[in-house]
C-alpha cells in the first residue's frame, strides 16, 4: 500500500469516527455501548454468557460439590457404643466432682438416680443433667442458661495435625457452647481435660 493511499484510509477512518455523535454522559455505560460500533470501543460487562462446554457436544460444565468439612456445626459421627462410653465416663466424673463442692458446700445437695444427675445449687437453683443415647447427646436443664442439647464434638482434627491428637467436649450447637465451660462458669465444677490441668 502506497504512502497517499495509507494516509487517505487513516484520514476517512479518523473522519468517520469523528463525525458519529457522541453519547450523552447521563446515559447508562450499557446505553453508551449499544449506541458505539462494537469495532470502536469495547465495552466488558459482568453478565455471563452462556457458553458450552469444552467438547462440541457437552453443555455448560458443572462444578464438582466440594467435600463437606468437618466444623463445630455438626455433631461427630460416633457409633451408640463409643457415645455410651464418652457420656457415662463424663457423667461419672462430674458426680464426683459435684460431690466433692457438696461436702465443701452444706447448702448444695448432689442427687445421681437412674442416670439423671440433680444437683441444686443456692441461690442459683436445681441443675438437671442425663444422657439421651436415642439422639447420642447430653441434655442440660440450667436455671440460669436454660435447657441445652450437647453433642459430642472433636475439636481441632485436621490434616495439619496428627491422627488422634485432636481433642472433644460436648458442644452445645447452637452458640458453641461447651458443657465443660459452662459448668465451670455457673457452678465452678471443672470436668474433663481441664480438671487434669495444675
Amino acid at each position: 500500500m502506497s504512502a497517499p493511499r495509507s494516509a487517505r484510509c487513516l484520514r476517512q477512518a479518523v473522519r468517520s469516527l469523528s463525525t458519529r455523535p457522541a453519547a450523552p454522559r447521563y446515559l447508562s455505560r450499557s446505553a453508551r455501548c449499544a449506541s458505539t460500533p462494537q469495532n470502536a470501543i469495547r465495552c466488558f460487562s459482568n453478565v455471563s454468557r452462556n457458553f458450552k462446554g469444552i467438547l462440541p457436544d457437552t453443555d455448560e460444565p458443572t462444578m464438582k460439590e466440594r467435600e463437606p468439612l468437618h466444623t463445630v456445626n455438626d455433631p461427630t459421627p460416633i457409633e451408640i457404643e463409643e457415645y455410651h462410653e464418652r457420656a457415662d465416663q463424663y457423667l461419672e466424673e462430674l458426680v464426683s466432682r459435684a460431690e466433692e463442692l457438696a461436702e465443701e458446700k452444706q447448702d448444695v445437695d448432689v442427687e445421681f438416680s437412674a442416670g439423671v444427675l440433680s444437683i441444686t445449687y443456692p441461690p442459683n437453683g436445681t441443675y438437671v443433667i442425663n444422657k439421651q443415647p436415642p439422639t447420642k447427646q447430653i441434655w442440660l436443664s440450667s436455671p440460669i442458661s436454660g435447657p441445652k442439647r450437647f453433642d459430642w464434638v472433636v475439636l481441632g482434627e485436621s490434616q495439619q495435625q496428627k491422627e488422634g491428637a485432636a481433642s472433644g467436649d460436648w458442644i452445645y450447637l447452637r452458640d458453641k457452647t461447651s458443657l465443660t465451660t459452662l459448668l465451670r462458669k455457673e457452678l465452678g465444677i471443672t470436668v474433663g481435660e481441664e480438671s487434669n490441668r495444675p
